[in-house]
């Protein structure tokens, strides 16, 4: 399984930017795809997460209303539009996969497989 995220960047405070991860490697049809971030000196936090067959979503406290994730099943990407960024948004991005069933969706330890992190600044 790889997951590449991809749509890093640094951005003013209040703009947007889109994060995308394609996924291969397998049929992610009994997965869930979620997003994580992780600042300096910080854990790592749930951001968002989409179970693959449904669609239904979930998102940390933190992004509710500002940002949003979706899934292209024909490209096997996963995107997260974030929109009115602010600077407590800085952080390296993970995209995440996890089996449905053995996911607590906002817990990093239960997803089994990682990409690359992609870095998001948001300057004041």
């Amino acid at each position: 399984v790889q997951l590449q995220a991809s749509g890093g960047g640094l951005v003013q405070a209040g703009g947007s930017l889109s994060l995308s991860c394609a996924a291969s490697g397998r049929t992610f049809s009994n997965y869930y795809m979620g997003w994580f971030r992780q600042a300096p000196g910080k854990e790592r936090e749930f951001v968002a997460a989409i179970k693959w067959s449904t669609g239904s979503h979930y998102y940390g406290e933190s992004v509710k209303g500002r940002f949003a994730i979706s899934r292209d099943s024909a490209k096997n990407t996963v995107s997260l539009q974030m929109n009115g960024l602010k600077p407590e948004d800085t952080a390296v991005y993970y995209c995440a996969a996890g089996r449905s069933g053995a996911v607590m969706i906002t817990a990093w330890t239960s997803y089994g497989y990682w990409g690359h992190g992609t870095l998001v600044t948001v300057s004041s």
